[in-house]
């Protein structure tokens, strides 16, 4: 009976901290969204295309925040208490850096003026700075707090522009507040990130395990040092780069080999590929942790939770297609809806890759996200000179990358699962 009940306590925990950080995730996503429609009402033409244009930066910039966060997480998860001022530092100088060099080719080929560039380069520093303390967060299972530190950070980056737009403060007085909200947020953050239970490296528990793991797990724990390198973070920012190109692939080469009414159709279509990709991320947060510290089970449950959420996605698109392209384009889009499932199959495909990419980096592979890189060349290649250029032969080409990419990133998680627990099945036959 005392162990059932843990067991449901242990539910409950995960239900509440899930649920927490999907919350957090859903207000990120909803502030995001939110911009550009204020900017249609408050802004002219021209300085909404500025607006837009500006936002599209800073989340290409943001990926090394987000690679930052993931190698952060991963240590901390391994080397409880580690130290990561210096490498988030060395990284926000870098992207600070890159920036800076980037800004002559920015002003001239997108046409924006330099105050605007500079608001947003600031505003991208911001968001590298703050995934130091999500890391730590995220890496040390406290996934309450990392929730919080979420929507706090949310707000720190949209907070500002939503009020400045709806104050009438035009495009660089928005693009202000955000950057001031943007760094007032980094210090809330730290103070989230100080304060936490005393615990040691030695408490850190074991993870169940069903099977031959790599090694003990003290060993793990020790296997990186007390340093975290930046080569880590170029990895896990290159894994986050592969899969925004890889997800939205498809929808440039639509905008580029489409009619404009199809291509306007197919970015309808995309909405629902995001929808399945980005709807059971929530999972891989809360099992990068435990991958990194060896659990053998957490990949494979994390892997059955997002399959299935995927397939109820499918199935749901399958008896309801209409109805997702009327929520996704309006009435319009309606007709479409037989293609729904195309569309969700492919996100779900990506958040399967996902999964098994994070898993990758939990576990130190060097080049994890090759095939993502392959399987976006790939589909290029298909689209451009093999498959027709019309709204199915799109769909259907990247439907087909996405099979084959996650088919790739499954059979190198299986064969490197195999080469680590082929020393453990050795020692044990020794020893016998």
């Amino acid at each position: 009976m005392t162990g059932t009940t843990a067991q449901v306590s242990g539910t409950g925990r995960v239900a509440i901290t899930g649920g927490a950080v999907m919350v957090a995730a859903t207000l990120t996503n909803g502030l995001a969204y939110l911009v550009p429609m204020l900017g249609a009402r408050h802004l002219d033409p021209a300085d909404l295309s500025t607006l837009a244009t500006v936002q599209a930066l800073v989340t290409i910039a943001g990926v090394a925040a987000t690679g930052l966060q993931t190698a952060i997480a991963v240590h901390r998860a391994r080397q409880p208490h580690a130290a990561t001022t210096r490498v988030v530092l060395v990284t926000a100088a870098v992207t600070g850096a890159i920036l800076i060099a980037a800004t002559p080719l920015t002003v001239t080929a997108l046409h924006l003026p330099v105050t605007v560039v500079a608001l947003s380069a600031a505003t991208t520093l911001a968001v590298v700075l703050a995934a130091g303390p999500l890391g730590e967060l995220q890496g040390d299972q406290r996934f309450l707090r990392l929730a919080a530190g979420m929507g706090v950070l949310a707000l720190g980056r949209y907070a500002g522009v939503v009020v400045g737009l709806v104050l009438g403060g035009g495009l660089v007085g928005s693009l202000t507040a955000s950057v001031a909200t943007a760094w007032l947020a980094v210090p809330i953050l730290h103070l989230l990130a100080r304060s936490r239970p005393a615990t040691s490296a030695s408490a850190v528990p074991r993870p169940a395990t069903a099977g031959p793991v790599s090694g003990d797990v003290s060993a793990s724990l020790s296997a990186d040092g007390p340093v975290l390198g930046v080569r880590k973070v170029v990895t896990a920012s290159g894994a986050t780069l592969a899969m925004l190109v890889a997800s939205y692939a498809d929808l440039i080469l639509a905008r580029q080999l489409l009619p404009p009414a199809e291509s306007g159709a197919y970015s309808v279509g995309t909405v629902l590929t995001k929808g399945a990709l980005w709807a059971p991320q929530v999972v891989t947060v809360l099992a990068l942790p435990r991958m990194a510290r060896r659990d053998s089970n957490s990949r494979a449950r994390a892997l059955a939770v997002v399959a299935a959420c995927g397939a109820a996605l499918v199935a749901a698109s399958t008896l309801a297609g209409g109805l997702a392209f009327r929520l996704a384009g309006g009435p319009d889009y309606a007709a479409l809806g037989r293609y729904a499932p195309f569309f969700a199959a492919t996100g779900a495909l990506y958040a399967v890759a996902f999964v098994l990419i994070n898993a990758q980096l939990a576990t130190g592979a060097r080049w994890p996200s090759a095939p993502l890189w392959a399987g976006a060349g790939a589909l290029v290649v298909v689209a451009v000179f093999l498959a027709p250029h019309t709204f199915v032969g799109v769909m259907g080409s990247a439907l087909a990358a996405a099979v084959a990419t996650t088919l790739a990133l499954t059979v190198l998680a299986h064969t490197a699962t195999g080469r680590r627990q082929a020393p453990s099945r050795l020692n044990s036959t020794e020893l016998t």
